[in-house]
């Protein structure tokens, strides 16, 4: 059982935070390299502080980012009608596979942007990436990415890099957008009667559209402004009631849904989505590791060269995976 981190000086009671049947809270001290790179966040202006520029937020996130990790293989395929890509290290097992979910708001991002992100947890957890170019708003409102990753997910168990196979194991991870997707992935999958997953790994994930957690009041994300919230929510849900649990997973029933591990950073407007929605998902007696990394800003697992709270935070992906193995 890896540790659940918590703050070592931060605005808000402890209480929030809730130890997992058997873990324990342990405090982590902030690395040189993290400390000297959030100083460096923190001269820039967030994302959507004056404006907000779709166009440019799609050009940023619909870049290529090639593999850092020699000898990665990459694989496009399709799904159906969407564009996906495997990312597959070496030494890495294609009957484990993760299906990642990128983030990007619901409106941007692309498999190409995630690629080096995905070879690192390729190559920790030895496992077969899939990255889906799910839909996008406001050109394809809710459900549209929704039901693209669901129809990923099926097919990836029954298909891998090489071709037709059944998956030893799948799991889905995401980040921002693609954090709520994971969830609301998970959800769907269980209310379609359809397989399910060994686990799930939400990361900074958006999980309340109704705009209520008090870290998008109090926090100062470096990354993204908060004021780009409600243009996010009203360019994918449209009309769509926002306490929809397939839009806001925090109010859904999580009853029935594999083991979860939640990871955000300190620094992030959306820390307490991580926090309410493993608060409630233990509530529906679901297993929840919960990490929130001190000094740590929004997806920090993304930033290249990885700093050490990055490093570590893939290691303990990988761990939950090997952990939430299904016994032979």
């Amino acid at each position: 059982m890896f540790r659940t981190l918590v703050l070592t000086a931060f605005a808000f009671a402890l209480g929030t935070l809730h130890t997992p049947a058997g873990g324990d809270l342990a405090k982590r001290d902030v690395s040189p390299e993290a400390a000297a790179y959030l100083q460096k966040l923190l001269k820039r202006t967030p994302f959507g502080t004056n404006d907000f520029n779709l166009a440019s937020l799609r050009a940023g996130m619909g870049s290529r980012r090639e593999p850092t990790i020699k000898d990665i293989k990459l694989i496009k395929v399709k799904v159906g009608d969407v564009p996906c890509e495997w990312v597959v290290a070496p030494g890495a097992d294609p009957d484990l596979r993760l299906l990642y979910i990128h983030g990007g708001g619901f409106v941007s991002g692309s498999a190409g942007y995630y690629l080096r992100q995905a070879a690192h947890i390729s190559a920790a957890a030895k496992c077969a990436v899939l990255l889906p170019d799910y839909r996008l708003a406001p050109e394809h409102l809710f459900p549209a990415g929704l039901d693209d990753c669901v129809q990923t997910h099926q097919w990836l168990t029954a298909n891998g890099p090489a071709g037709p196979k059944p998956a030893r194991a799948t799991f889905i991870a995401g980040d921002s957008a693609g954090g709520s997707l994971t969830l609301t992935t998970l959800l769907a999958l269980r209310d379609r009667k359809m397989t399910m997953p060994s686990g799930g790994i939400p990361i900074s994930p958006c999980t309340d559209f109704t705009l209520a957690s008090e870290s998008l009041k109090t926090v100062h994300d470096p990354i993204i402004s908060a004021k780009t919230m409600p243009v996010f929510r009203d360019h994918y849900l449209g009309k769509t009631d926002p306490r929809h649990p397939l839009a806001s997973p925090v109010f859904g029933n999580f009853r029935g849904l594999p083991p979860l591990l939640i990871q955000a950073g300190e620094h992030e407007m959306l820390r307490d989505d991580s926090i309410r929605v493993a608060k409630k998902a233990r509530a529906d007696g679901i297993q929840v590791q919960l990490e929130i990394w001190p000094g740590m800003f929004h997806v920090f697992h993304s930033h290249e060269p990885l700093l050490p709270e990055a490093r570590e935070a893939i290691a303990h992906i990988a761990e939950f995976m090997r952990s939430s193995m299904p016994r032979k």
